[in-house]
């Protein structure tokens, strides 16, 4: 009679892994994979894959993972929580770890084994975790395994955030302006997350002993192991990098199914395949914007009536007054007549050199500008707005928020909110009696931005 296998799947917030272990605790067999949100395939092909290697053999299985529980619900199998999942299989394979560090797509997880068990979990943020890694990634125009190759060659390290990947992201395309190594500002991403890891999770509790890495980013992204390792003074002894640790949560929960009642994979694969996605899905809905055809026609309306007079620039004579507002990712340029009309408009991403973008827009204007016009003033506002003003002459620096005010009293007297969404930054502005009364701005996250 041939042995039962003990079968762990888990289902994260970016990947899928399965873990399929025999009696004596032996992994057989193990897989990692990224979903792309398409779960329910995923699952099936890793489980075809797994009854096309052991045949129709009688199993166990257990599910874990942020994204398992719909799943074990509609199949009636066991689910064992991903921390309970991970502590089991380290604590049954390493027992001498003291410290579990592991980074998935979107979760960072700290876990003390000694001294008062204690876990630690990022919350709604997913700043430095792997999800973060392939952003930083995009940034240098490789993959996670090119920023792993880059940062071999490292010989400096800077300052980025980590805490928010548009953050970090306005960081990393100020180095590269200032002439960084695509090499340096590699680990520089890699130091970022290991001190976003220990100090917004750590929080202050050393993490001594030998400590356990597991996820997938920590497993291929060997460099960024050994940031950990660096900043947290280990030697190697005290470093465990297991073989299949990227799926160590999956064989948790494979080990967590031992107890379970054994039953037939092919019984097991008919069920999964009778799955649909609207069986799982149980996300909310929420109100149409419109509830009808006319009330979408009616916003239409009301919006069209209220408008910037234009003109146009050929034949345009006498001064004209240039703004421009250099923001965190885009850059914005407007010439105006002197009786307030349009006569030329600007909008593009900045590409990471505000100043290069502002002198190629400058340029477009003055090879349209007829002879009969000329640029009285200027004036700038942003994130930018130092620098260029200073860089190219530019006669007036304005904060962000007063020009905001200043045109939205010029089309509205009678303002008293604004809302602006920017790049990384939200603002809203009351204001009271023709003075701004107060400014909301968000903080460390710029989720809900452009850049989001």
């Amino acid at each position: 009679m041939q042995n039962i296998l003990h079968i762990g799947i888990d289902i994260g917030s970016t990947t899928v892994k399965i873990a399929v272990l025999d009696e004596n605790k032996h992994c057989l067999h193990a897989c990692y994979v990224r979903h792309y949100t398409d779960i329910r395939q995923k699952v099936w092909d890793l489980l075809q894959n797994a009854y096309e290697i052991f045949g129709d053999r009688q199993i166990t299985i257990a599910i874990t993972g942020s994204g398992g529980i719909a799943l074990a619900d509609y199949l009636h199998i066991a689910f064992v929580q991903e921390v309970i999942a991970g502590t089991k299989a380290v604590r049954t394979y390493y027992p001498q770890s003291d410290v579990i560090i592991e980074l998935g797509g979107e979760d960072a997880k700290i876990t003390y084994l000694t001294g008062g068990n204690e876990h630690r979990m990022n919350g709604n943020c997913a700043g430095g975790t792997g999800a973060f890694i392939d952003q930083m990634a995009t940034l240098l125009h490789t993959d996670a395994a090119g920023l792993n190759t880059l940062a071999e060659h490292a010989d400096t390290l800077y300052p980025i955030a980590a805490r928010c990947g548009v953050f970090a992201k306005t960081d990393v395309q100020a180095l590269m302006n200032d002439g960084a190594s695509k090499e340096n500002v590699a680990a520089s991403v890699f130091q970022s997350i290991v001190l976003q890891t220990i100090t917004g999770l750590a929080c202050g509790r050393p993490i001594r002993g030998t400590v356990c890495f597991l996820g997938g980013p920590l497993t291929f992204l060997p460099r960024l192991r050994l940031q950990f390792a660096k900043t947290l003074n280990l030697k190697e002894e005290q470093v465990i990098a297991p073989d299949n640790a990227q799926v160590y949560v999956a064989m948790g929960a494979a080990l967590g199914s031992f107890q379970e009642k054994p039953v037939s994979f092919m019984n097991l694969m008919g069920q999964l395949k009778g799955v649909d996605e609207s069986s799982l899905a149980k996300s909310d809905r929420i109100e149409p914007l419109f509830a009808s055809p006319d009330e979408l026609s009616e916003f239409k309306k009301r919006h069209s009536e209220h408008t910037v007079p234009q003109a146009p620039l050929q034949g345009y004579r006498g001064p004209c007054y240039l703004g421009i507002d250099a923001g965190s990712t885009t850059i914005k340029a407007v010439l105006l007549s002197e009786d307030d009309k349009i006569l030329y408009t600007h909008y593009q991403n900045n590409e990471g050199s505000p100043l290069k973008a502002a002198k190629k827009i400058v340029s477009q204007i003055y090879d349209r500008l007829p002879a009969s016009a000329y640029i009285a003033y200027s004036g700038i506002t942003g994130y930018g707005e130092a620098l260029l003003k200073e860089a190219l002459r530019i006669d007036l620096g304005e904060v962000e928020t007063i020009a905001h005010y200043q045109a939205a009293s010029h089309f509205c007297p009678d303002v008293d909110f604004i809302l602006d969404i920017g790049g990384q930054d939200m603002k809203c502005t009351k204001l009271k009696d023709g003075h701004i009364e107060d400014i909301l701005l968000n903080e460390a996250c710029s989720s809900g931005c452009g850049s989001f």
